[in-house]
């Protein structure tokens, strides 16, 4: 079971690989979006914040559907790429430089907020209060995970492996379980009258080519944290045993999906 609570990886190392983000790392899948839109989050018309939002899977997935959104990240080149991403989408997000903690937003101002694979990043205190303050009466914040599955001889297993192989202090891998990811909210939601009102779980049959899987990878907190040496040689050993052990076509990775809407 991962630790989820690491803090914040140093000098926002994922800032370096921003491009990475950009071109080669899945976004949630459009499933996702309805389970929300069930759930009150992401409906057309609704002023939305998405925190942590880097390359701005979540964000413009909301815009693209209607919705007004702020997407929020302390990595200005995570804005950039997003910014661009949205350009070519043609849909309208305004990007801010600010952390989750301390946006900087005026109070009651979203209906909704979003976190997509970054909440355990977070202060998740500090967090929490924030969102409390920026929510208007009746606002949802939706905790959002995409995490691959590392089933043992699986595309997702394997790299693992050789993650922690190359990078022994990592410490986000193993096979999560609803209780593991609930266990981030129960010790601070409760402090600011938050009370989960939905949820969903299922399983993506997410697709990489071989290429974009390693991008993927080299863009992940177990390798953006090496040295470029430590990378490349990591890099190297994870083509080998893909062509190995799978061949040189496209690459199922299956990914779970799984939210949980807290509401005030």
């Amino acid at each position: 079971m991962a630790d989820f609570t690491l803090g914040n990886i140093e000098g926002n190392k994922f800032g370096s690989a921003a491009k990475e983000y950009a071109e080669h790392r899945k976004g949630f899948p459009d499933s996702t979006f309805n389970e929300l839109q069930k759930l009150d989050v992401g409906k057309p018309g609704q002023a939305l914040l998405d925190l942590g939002c880097g390359t701005g899977t979540l964000a413009r997935g909301f815009a693209q559907r209607g919705c007004k959104v702020t997407g929020a990240d302390i990595d200005h080149r995570m804005l950039e790429e997003a910014s661009k991403l949205a350009t070519k989408e043609g849909v309208e997000v305004a990007w801010i430089e600010a952390s989750a903690e301390n946006t900087g937003l005026p109070d009651s101002s979203f209906n909704a907020i979003t976190a997509g694979q970054c909440w355990h990043w977070f202060d998740q205190v500090s967090t929490v209060a924030e969102c409390a303050r920026l929510l208007k009466p009746d606002g949802k914040l939706a905790l959002c995970w995409f995490d691959w599955i590392p089933l043992p001889d699986s595309v997702p297993g394997v790299t693992e492996a050789l993650i922690e192989k190359h990078n022994p202090e990592w410490k986000l891998g193993g096979i999560r379980t609803r209780e593991d990811y609930y266990e981030l909210l129960e010790s601070v939601f409760t402090e600011h009258a938050l009370s989960i009102s939905g949820e969903f779980d299922f399983i993506d049959e997410t697709m990489y080519s071989r290429l974009s899987w390693r991008k993927r990878i080299q863009a992940s907190a177990g390798i953006v944290a090496l040295d470029s040496d430590k990378a490349q040689v990591f890099d190297e050993e994870l083509d080998k045993t893909l062509i190995e052990e799978f061949g040189t076509g496209d690459l199922h990775t299956p990914h779970r999906v799984l939210s949980f809407v807290l509401g005030l």
